[in-house]
């Protein structure tokens, strides 16, 4: 058996996209918990594997040559594993690109801007005295959370997952629409869409990655309380940091 991966993670959207991979292609894996609520996303050691100081990343033991590999972002972690196990990334270069397209489609979109239409909608009533500034922003990331679903939408009118078979696209795209009512989105005005979400939500490996590290977290950043507070000034709050010396794991 191969050395697991570790896992750098935390069960949100992003997160889920790596489990839910690791599943699929069968690669043993280890969950390094890296609560993101309690800043340990800062420690030094984790900022030489994750030079943004966001999860979800991965350390490879088994990598390029044999030698260990840390890699960081989301869609360049669903590249690397693609690559390492030949599944789930298209028979041929046209294949490839078709896939891609959609993978950064997600990168660049799907995932931010669902992800600031979450935040404007669930997280900001608890941090936004000015409710003119914050209806502002509810409209605008729910407006474009309603366009992108449309994009979507008519991309799977005529197929059953986003570029033709089953692919790391659709495992980057499919955990952000996990939480659509709270972006504001009813997946009934999108049929073809929700039909896809009930397709890919019946594969068991889809199942066993959505769970993954759910015990760590049931805390409601929304709510009340010194710790959901001080959860959002960790999470929200954040400006440039000074380098300090890394520690090694």
């Amino acid at each position: 058996m191969p050395s697991p991966i570790d896992l750098w993670f935390w069960p949100t959207p992003n997160g889920h996209k790596i489990s839910v991979a690791l599943e699929e292609m069968e690669v043993p894996y280890a969950i390094k918990p890296l609560n993101i609520g309690a800043g340990e996303q800062f420690a030094p050691a984790f900022l030489e594997i994750s030079p943004n100081n966001r999860m979800p990343a991965i350390v490879d033991p088994d990598g390029p040559g044999g030698r260990p590999i840390s890699v960081f972002e989301s869609g360049a972690i669903l590249h690397y594993l693609a690559r390492k196990t030949g599944l789930f990334h298209g028979a041929d270069e046209r294949a490839r690109m078709e896939i891609d397209q959609w993978l950064f489609w997600q990168m660049g979109g799907f995932g931010p801007m669902l992800g600031q239409a979450h935040h404007f909608r669930h997280y900001a009533r608890a941090m936004t005295p000015d409710q003119r500034q914050l209806a502002y922003g509810v409209a605008r990331y729910t407006n474009e959370a309603h366009r992108l679903y449309g994009v979507l939408d008519r991309r799977l009118a005529d197929r059953e997952f986003v570029a033709g078979d089953y692919s790391i696209a659709d495992m980057a795209i499919w955990p952000w629409a996990v939480p659509h009512r709270i972006q504001g989105v009813d997946l009934a005005e999108f049929p073809h869409v929700q039909a896809w979400f009930d397709r890919v939500a019946e594969r068991p490996a889809v199942q066993t990655g959505r769970v993954a590290g759910l015990e760590l977290t049931n805390r409601n950043l929304a709510g009340g309380g010194k710790e959901a507070g001080d959860a959002r000034a960790v999470l929200f709050g954040q400006r440039a940091r000074r380098r300090v010396a890394p520690a090694q794991y």
